[in-house]
């Protein structure tokens, strides 16, 4: 699975994202986090599995940060 999301927080080995799709919070574990920043725009490879918990946590398998064209 294929998610769009923009960090909230970095936490130790997770992080906290703004889903663009379904418009909630989910909290991504991935040991890789600290390479991130709040605000970052990134795109996560998941396995499809995502806990029922509030908010819903998924684990990474690979996240990479997105650039935008400034002019799009």
């Amino acid at each position: 699975m294929l998610m769009f999301a923009v960090v909230r927080e970095v936490r130790g080995n997770e992080l906290l994202v703004w889903d663009l799709r379904t418009f909630q919070n989910v909290v991504v574990h991935t040991n890789c986090a600290r390479c991130f920043f709040v605000g970052d725009r990134v795109r996560i490879l998941y396995n499809g599995v995502m806990t029922l918990s509030i908010p819903p946590q998924i684990t990474a398998t690979n996240i990479q940060r997105m650039s935008f064209c400034p002019r799009c």
